[in-house]
C-alpha cells in the first residue's frame, strides 16, 4: 500500500479538527497478546491493575502511566487509509474524539462503558514501527509541533475505575481528577 505524502495528510487536518470535544464513540478495540500479535475485540475489560485485560502491558511496562494507548479514529482513518490497518499502529482503543491537548489535558477523565481511564501526561510519540507500517510522512505529520499540540499520534492512560467496554460505547469526557 502506497504511504500517503505530508500534503495528502495535512490535506485532512479539517476533518480530523472536526472530531467531537466532549462525547465520541469507541470505533475500535485491540488487544495485543504477545509481540507482533493483534486481536481485534468487540468487547474488554479495563481493569485498574492489569490495563486491557489479555494484552501485554504488564511485562512491557515501566509506570502504569502507559496502560493504554489510545489514538484518535479520524487520524488512524487517514494514515492507514483502510480500517483493517488500524491495529497496526500499536494501539489498544480507537475514539472519535478531539485528543488534543487543549481538549483532554494530562488528568481528563474518560468513561467508556462502565470503565473511566485517567489521560496521563507521559507522551505518545510516532516509533520506527509506525515509520515502516505507514510511512515517515506520516511520523513526521503526527510528531510536529501541530501533531504534538493536537496529540494527532494518541495519548496515553490508565484504568482509574475497572469495568467493561465494547466498540460502539460512548466515550464521555468527564473532568479532571483533583491533585
Amino acid at each position: 500500500m502506497r504511504h500517503l505524502t505530508i500534503e495528502e495528510l495535512e490535506a485532512g487536518l479539517g476533518t480530523i479538527r472536526q472530531a467531537p470535544k466532549c462525547e465520541g464513540v469507541l470505533e475500535l478495540i485491540v488487544r495485543r497478546p504477545r509481540v507482533g500479535e493483534r486481536e481485534t475485540v468487540d468487547e474488554a475489560r479495563l481493569d485498574v491493575d492489569e490495563g486491557l485485560v489479555g494484552a501485554r502491558w504488564k511485562l512491557r511496562a515501566t509506570t502504569r502511566d502507559t496502560q493504554l494507548d489510545i489514538m484518535r479514529a479520524r487520524v488512524i482513518a487517514l494514515v492507514a487509509q483502510e480500517k483493517d490497518r488500524w491495529p497496526l499502529a500499536g494501539d489498544q482503543l480507537f475514539i472519535d474524539l478531539d485528543l488534543s491537548i487543549d481538549n483532554l489535558p494530562p488528568g481528563t477523565h474518560l468513561a467508556i462503558g462502565s470503565a473511566v481511564v485517567e489521560v496521563t501526561a507521559e507522551p505518545h510519540t510516532g516509533c520506527a514501527k509506525f515509520v515502516s507500517r505507514f510511512g515517515l510522512d506520516a511520523t513526521q505529520f503526527v510528531n510536529s509541533p501541530l501533531g504534538r499540540e493536537l496529540q494527532l499520534r494518541g495519548v496515553n492512560a490508565r484504568v482509574v475505575q475497572s469495568g467493561v467496554i465494547r466498540v460502539g460505547d460512548v466515550v464521555r469526557k468527564t473532568g479532571a481528577s483533583r491533585p
